[in-house]
């Protein structure tokens, strides 16, 4: 006759499956914050510079060219963020950094930042996720040779501060974005924009401006935002960004 099993000898399969499912996400948050980069744990990486408060999430893009790559204080560089200056690795960049991101920086998950010439990324300038930068564009001028054997063309790309890229934007080489411009989700951006300007579609445009006199144009259809109160910190405002990258999306 066969023995019953004592129920209290094994937990049920949902306790064991709640007990694996703490310790899976215990143990990831654990090597998140271990490999996190920042100035104080570089880790492997050695930047030409980075700020106080900066951090890279785990787990980091591809990044290679670090010595000419200068990030300023307060950044928040996003998971799976690929950061290159160079064509390739182990290259002789010279004196000078080829990508500079200014003060209080965000990128995005999955954004990519290619500066195979100069990029600069003016401060407080906020990427959405799976933003695309990039400062080379390929040749496709000899019709017999596959476009990606063609060298190619490369021009400097200046975000300027306070700029806000939405998600999917591409920002192709020789772009020039002015002072709090926005670019919006999914636009392709090339040429010159001028400060407190909107651009949307593929060929981006000017789709709203700021005049001094008449405000935007075409006017705003909804109302303005609550504006930061005085006195918050960079330090406070990067805690809340990590606080809404960190909370699990349902």
């Amino acid at each position: 006759m066969p023995k019953k099993r004592n129920t209290f000898s094994f937990p049920p399969a949902r306790w064991r499956r709640r007990l694996l499912s703490r310790a899976v996400h215990r143990g990831w948050d654990w090597v998140r914050e271990a490999g996190a980069v920042t100035a104080q744990d570089p880790g492997r990486l050695r930047f030409g510079r980075i700020g106080t408060g900066t951090r890279l999430a785990f787990p980091q893009g591809t990044v290679f060219g670090e010595p000419w790559i200068e990030l300023g204080d307060h950044c928040i560089i996003g998971e799976q963020v690929t950061l290159t200056a160079g064509l390739m690795p182990d290259l002789d960049l010279g004196a000078d950094p080829i990508l500079t991101l200014g003060d209080g920086v965000v990128l995005g998950r999955g954004s990519h930042v290619i500066a195979d010439t100069t990029v600069t990324i003016g401060s407080d300038t906020y990427c959405g996720p799976y933003v695309y930068i990039t400062s080379t564009n390929h040749s496709y001028d000899d019709p017999d040779e596959p476009v990606g054997k063609q060298w190619p063309r490369m021009e400097a790309v200046v975000i300027g501060p306070g700029c806000w890229i939405g998600t999917g934007a591409v920002i192709l080489p020789g772009a020039s974005l002015g002072r709090n411009v926005v670019v919006a989700a999914g636009a392709v951006v090339r040429g010159e924009v001028p400060d407190h300007a909107v651009v949307a579609g593929a060929p981006a445009r000017v789709v709203r401006s700021w005049d001094s006199e008449k405000g935007w144009q075409p006017p705003l259809c909804t109302p303005a935002p609550v504006p930061i109160p005085e006195g918050v910190t960079p330090e406070q405002l990067q805690a809340v960004a990590q606080l809404l990258e960190d909370t699990p999306r349902t």
